[in-house]
């Protein structure tokens, strides 16, 4: 099991070598891994995507992005995934999950960005509420399984 998401909200099943996954059947969200220091057990997220049959997004390596997935992790035996289960959604709910996991990692393999900040005219300076501390740094594109 690996957490992603913000505050690790997301319990994924994996992460395993893409290459000899079998995806199940039914609605989720995935997560393309690569461990960019092969000797931690940190992983970088690559793509992010969701789909209403995970059986039929053509994995391992059929998805029009899986050359991304390859180039970036240096090799296709060192691409991994990560699934996240959800019945019974109409597809919204794993769109906000992808939207969120996208924002949050950035993953170099998207082609979509989204914008996991507000604008001050928002609704004011994050700073100027009196029950606020500075924002911790993020690590971004980072993420690791619970110890």
């Amino acid at each position: 099991m690996i957490r992603l998401g913000t505050l690790a909200g997301y319990s994924f099943e994996g992460p395993r070598v893409l290459g000899g996954w079998t995806p199940p059947s039914g609605p989720g969200v995935y997560a393309i891994l690569y461990k960019p220091d092969p000797e931690r057990e940190r992983y970088a997220v690559v793509y992010v995507g969701e789909a209403p049959d995970l059986a039929a997004v053509g994995f391992p390596f059929r998805h029009r992005r899986a050359a991304c997935w390859t180039r970036r992790a240096g090799g296709k035996w060192r691409v991994h995934v990560a699934h996240l289960a959800v019945p019974g959604d109409t597809g919204s709910q794993r769109a906000a999950i992808v939207r969120e996991l996208v924002a949050l990692y950035e993953p170099h393999c998207n082609e979509q960005r989204f914008d996991s900040g507000w604008r001050e005219e928002w609704i004011g300076e994050y700073s100027d509420a009196p029950n606020t501390a500075p924002l911790p740094p993020t690590d971004r594109g980072q993420a690791r399984p619970p110890a």
